[in-house]
């Protein structure tokens, strides 16, 4: 009995590993410990798990071999990569910045292609084809000191942008010429070859970018709030357009990388679906693709003299000096501070993602030898580390440049920091107003947001308590799975309205959402009785909001202002409410409004291009405006309160009309804060004069 227990125990740990529970253990603890151990060294965790891969695997100690299973790992991890990569990219920085962001993304992608291909061919002595697509492999960047420049507060820079921005050119054209040296490299070019690859690239193109964008925005119409089968459409759209690249004879990578950039606008960052996409691709799919990379490395090549060392070196500093170039010339160009060309730097040194794709497909493909392989995994190695030292000197460095030393609402806590309430009437209803919260809320606030709900001062008060509580808890959850900060606020008045005004004062809440019934026949009761005297007592910035479809279904958001919009308090607040939702949605902006309001807004630099603007002035039929507004328009109206600056007596009954005219669209009436809490503070009252 004792012999066939061990002899079965040996059998299960034999080497390489061949029960899936072990490797997948061995697998899962690596994932778990390496980067909490790295993190206490501050050491990115990429290193770690490459490193781990080269001691598991089988040229070190082969506990895992690299079979179908790991490959499958790794193709999934590598598309999950390429796709998160089109997934994350800002389309509007790009858009605000392109002609800067065109530039550097030419000079990033130039230079280093320039230095490394005769450093590849007449030093390293490859062939042409070999030098070309390890060349190419220098212009590819991985954003993977961006979270420090975040962190720092410094990610708005313009250096910033131009940076992100011109991933997407870099991105681009060296996945092409992956595509052309893989597929027609090693048979030639000939003619009927790039006619397929137009042809591919054209049908792809149509698929991916017309089609694709339309199915997703039906599905998520359709489906409404079902998140589990909403993370499994966006997987399946990322392996059909995988499928799709390959019938092309392209490289499943574009399709991924086509895949996130179909797929951008209709996922904010903000989302909770973006949370899971990111939650499910950082905890398994693409640490166990780092693993695999390192599984692949021959570690009898890297200890094989001084060959591997001599190309591992070479790749690296040509890939540094090549991004410095380009940093260089991006400075003189734009007449940036030495600072800002050391934040280029740092943020376009490092290679992860897109370098590991190319390699290894060349590797794969045969054009690229062990030499290459391993000394690139070094060279990402040591790139990442110079990326994070130089990133956090130059960001540091900025921030020391650009402080007045006064103080700031950083230095004065949460209580500083925005704060939204959330009114809620219907609980089973508040899926999209709650989204909207989520979207424009300043990132940067530690504060929740806060769930309203009012119940009447009656015998029954406490039990509509409990059920306001338990109809909640269910969005509650999703948005703590998603990793949103929200908390339930229930409270008991006579009256709803003042139940509201109260606690917005005692949360001390900048902005108040408030939703429209769903019911078309209540709605004048409603506007006539609850929500017109919350308009009247309210202090706050006030959405009043009707919101039936998902907000990612809108191609343009249109805003509507009244004559002197842009003299009252709250305007700054809405505009960049409004621009931060655009950035989510990455949806631009139609304003409707009078030439003085256009010219405040173009003149806010960080959002003036996500605005067009149109000239609207006859207010005494605001409802001209009809013919500018399309079916797939999110509505925006901005009104006023009575007595106050931009005030006209047809924003009255200006809601009731939208109803009436707008039906089926969703639509959002903004009623601007009617002054400052801290005017209080000027006020010369004794009880706020100094002792």
């Amino acid at each position: 009995m004792g012999a066939i227990l061990l002899s079965s125990f040996s059998h299960e740990f034999s080497l390489p590993l061949s029960n899936p529970v072990i490797v997948f253990l061995v697998l899962l603890t690596i994932v778990l410990l390496v980067p909490i151990f790295l993190n206490r060294i501050r050491v990115p965790s990429i290193i770690g798990l490459i490193f781990a891969g080269i001691i598991i695997g089988p040229f070190g100690l082969n506990l895992i071999s690299n079979d179908a299973s790991m490959q499958m790992f790794s193709t999934i991890g590598l598309m999950y990569i390429m796709f998160t990569a089109g997934l994350e990219l800002d389309f509007n920085d790009f858009r605000i910045h392109q002609n800067k962001s065109l530039i550097f993304g030419a000079l990033t992608f130039v230079f280093p292609l320039l230095i490394g291909y005769p450093v590849c061919r007449f030093v390293l002595g490859y062939e042409s084809l070999a030098s070309f697509l390890t060349a190419s492999m220098f212009s590819t960047h991985t954003l993977l000191s961006y979270p420090i420049v975040s962190r720092m507060g410094v990610s708005k820079n313009q250096a910033v942008a131009i940076t992100v921005g011109g991933t997407i050119f870099t991105d681009v054209i060296v996945l092409i010429i992956l595509t052309i040296v893989t597929t027609g490299g090693q048979r030639g070019l000939p003619f009927s070859f790039w006619l397929r690859l137009i042809v591919s690239l054209i049908v792809f193109s149509v698929i991916v970018f017309f089609f694709i964008p339309k199915l997703a925005r039906w599905f998520f119409q359709k489906i409404g709030d079902d998140k589990y089968s909403h993370y499994i459409f966006v997987l399946f759209i990322l392996f059909l357009c995988g499928f799709f690249a390959e019938m092309g004879g392209l490289e499943p990578i574009i399709g991924a990388f086509a895949a996130g950039l179909a797929l951008n606008q209709l996922i904010p960052h903000s989302s909770a679906l973006m949370n899971r996409i990111d939650f499910f691709g950082n905890a398994l799919f693409i640490p166990i693709f780092l693993i695999s990379v390192g599984m692949i490395v021959d570690l009898s090549v890297v200890m094989d003299g001084w060959n591997t060392m001599k190309v591992a070196l070479t790749l690296t500093l040509v890939a540094l000096v090549g991004k410095y170039v380009a940093a260089f010339f991006s400075q003189k160009i734009f007449r940036y501070s030495a600072s800002q060309r050391n934040l280029i730097f740092g943020l376009s040194s490092s290679h992860a993602a897109a370098t590991l794709a190319i390699i290894i497909t060349g590797f794969q493909a045969g054009i690229l030898d062990n030499y290459i392989l391993n000394g690139t995994i070094i060279l990402i190695l040591l790139t990442c580390v110079v990326s994070s030292v130089v990133t956090q000197k130059a960001a540091r460095k900025i921030v020391l440049e650009q402080k007045d030393g006064q103080l700031t609402k950083s230095f004065m806590g949460k209580f500083a920091q925005e704060k939204i309430l959330v009114s809620i009437a219907n609980p089973p209803n508040i899926g999209h107003l709650i989204d909207f919260a989520f979207f424009i809320k300043d990132k940067k606030s530690e504060n929740p947001i806060s769930l309203l709900g009012v119940v009447s001062n009656n015998i029954e008060a406490e039990k509509n308590i409990i059920n306001f509580r338990r109809e909640l808890q269910e969005s509650v959850n999703s948005a703590i799975a998603a990793e949103l900060k929200v908390d339930i606020i229930t409270t008991i008045d006579h009256n709803i309205p003042d139940g509201i005004v109260r606690t917005a004062r005692e949360t001390m809440a900048d902005i108040v959402f408030m939703g429209w019934p769903g019911k078309m026949g209540l709605f004048e009761r409603w506007i006539g009785d609850k929500v017109e005297t919350t308009i009247k007592k309210l202090d706050k910035n006030l959405f009043i909001c009707h919101l039936e479809k998902p907000l990612i279904t809108h191609n343009r958001i249109v805003v509507i202002s009244p004559p002197l919009a842009e003299r009252e308090y709250g305007f700054e607040v809405w505009v960049n409410k409004i621009a931060t939702l655009s950035q989510e949605l990455s949806s631009p902006v139609l304003h409707l409004g009078h030439p003085d309001t256009h010219k405040i807004i173009s003149n806010q630099k960080n959002i003036k291009n996500l605005f067009t603007f149109q000239t609207f002035t006859d207010w005494t039929e605001p409802l001209e405006c009809k013919s500018f507004i399309k079916p797939d328009d999110l509505l925006i109206v901005v009104s006023a309160h009575p007595g106050y600056i931009s005030y006209l007596s047809i924003l009255d009954d200006l809601p009731t009309r939208l109803e009436n005219n707008f039906p089926n669209y969703n639509r959002v009436v903004i009623y601007p804060q009617q002054y400052t809490p801290e005017h209080l503070l000027d006020d010369e009252h004794p009880i706020f004069t100094p002792v």
